[in-house]
């Protein structure tokens, strides 16, 4: 079997699955039952002055049946005294000590403050430490979170701070709240930060009830921007991933975080270039034993790929992301209609007619819509496909007659390259 342990910045974990921090991490109770469940490591729900929180605190997006598709919190930091948390991060540590046990911490902006949580949460036995610069909401108003992570001098002040007491790695918690998430990860690089993890929460309001007319949750008849994670944010968080994994001037391990709830979306997160991932918002709906079917289809995955490790993993689709004008014009595909399978519903007819290319025709036959891909005019756009409900039906098939490469960047650069052009890019 393929070894699924990895070693984060220094810190050995038995396998890349860790809780993130969150409530599913609040308290020590929690953590050993996660780890007896088979979780890698977690991350200490975040500690510093303790707060208190709202009631309610939760709301959810749910899509075409989908309970939870996007999560809504606009819970706090510990409110949980600082003392019980290191009081239960030692415990935690003393029964599992092949666990990964990593302390999110953020406190005000101030050296001394800094210096004296990371000195407590090393004392209890942190293996590490994660610093919170990416809560959107309530914290952030007080001139914490994702104040500082969105801006870079901030985040590199910050981590040197806290690099000047720190025995353990450091990790910086991103957050995704800004334009572009590499400026704040070199910020967190040059201040001496050991990896990265992201992405945080993202500012959102879920929806507003139409009767009371109050946006979701409801706090006695007010309500504020909240984080916004669970499945739906999985792309954005890919994306962010990829853009800092693939800079030159980052090339630190990354914690990968948002919308994981399966093995397979973990391996799209390592092959982006984490090393770790962290698990929220499926926990909070399923329970810990998710971790199970994340070990054993991870495993079976990387057996079957003829992989031995999940470090052979890491990053290997990276040389597969680029710029959009290093795209190959000349590359082509058409829609291929299986008449075998096709229903007859003509979804995809509506679709391509009315939002993209109005490239299937279609006729009443036999009480049924036929529909016929019109090649000459298909743009390989591939949403025929996507919204065919019978799997299979519909395929894309290339159809490039073998012409040479041609990117935007040699087309721009060479006038006469437009005569390599493939005609299905005529019109």
């Amino acid at each position: 079997m393929a070894d699924l342990s990895v070693k984060f910045a220094g810190v050995q974990s038995p396998n890349p699955f860790w809780l993130a921090s969150a409530p599913p991490t609040n308290t020590g109770d929690q953590i050993m039952r996660a780890f007896d469940a088979g979780w890698g490591g977690a991350v200490w729900k975040t500690l510093g002055e303790p707060i208190v929180n709202v009631s309610s605190r939760y709301s959810t997006v749910d899509f075409n049946g989908q309970r939870v598709m996007g999560l809504n919190n606009i819970e706090l930091i510990t409110d949980r005294p600082l003392a019980v948390n290191l009081r239960e991060i030692t415990e935690v540590k003393k029964r599992y000590p092949k666990n990964a046990l990593i302390v999110s911490l953020m406190v005000e902006s101030k050296r001394e403050k800094w210096h004296e949580i990371v000195r407590a949460a090393e004392g209890a036995g942190a293996d590490g430490l994660e610093l919170n610069f990416g809560c959107p909401h309530g914290m952030s108003e007080r001139g914490m979170g994702s104040a500082v992570g969105q801006v870079p001098d901030y985040t590199c002040q910050i981590t040197e701070w806290v690099k000047e007491v720190a025995k353990t790695p450091v990790i910086v918690k991103l957050t995704p709240n800004v334009t572009d998430v590499v400026y704040p990860a070199r910020a967190a690089k040059k201040g001496g930060a050991d990896a990265v993890s992201l992405i945080n929460t993202i500012n959102s309001v879920t929806g507003v009830d139409l009767d009371t007319f109050t946006p979701r949750p409801d706090v006695g008849g007010r309500s504020a921007h909240g984080g916004y994670c669970g499945p739906a944010v999985k792309p954005i968080a890919l994306n962010m991933i990829s853009s800092i994994a693939k800079d030159p001037e980052v090339r630190i391990p990354i914690s990968g975080i948002g919308g994981i709830a399966t093995w397979r979306d973990a391996a799209e997160f390592i092959l982006l270039g984490c090393t770790s991932v962290q698990v929220c918002t499926a926990v909070m709906h399923y329970g810990f034993r998710i971790v199970e079917d994340m070990i054993d289809g991870l495993s079976n995955y990387l057996d079957e790929k003829g992989f031995r490790s999940v470090n052979d993993l890491i990053g290997r689709s990276l040389p597969s992301v680029t710029k959009w004008e290093e795209l190959d014009l000349n590359y082509k595909i058409v829609a291929r209609v299986d008449q075998q399978k096709c229903i007859g519903c003509g979804v995809c007819y509506v679709a391509c007619t009315d939002g993209a290319h109005q490239s299937i025709a279609a006729r009443a036959e036999h009480g049924r819509t036929h529909v016929e891909i019109i090649e000459e005019t298909c743009v390989g756009c591939n949403l025929c496909s996507l919204v065919c409900p019978v799997e299979g039906c519909i395929s894309m098939v290339r159809d490039d007659t073998g012409r040479p490469p041609l990117t935007w960047k040699q087309y721009q650069e060479d006038p006469s390259a437009h005569k390599h052009l493939g005609p299905h890019n005529a019109h």
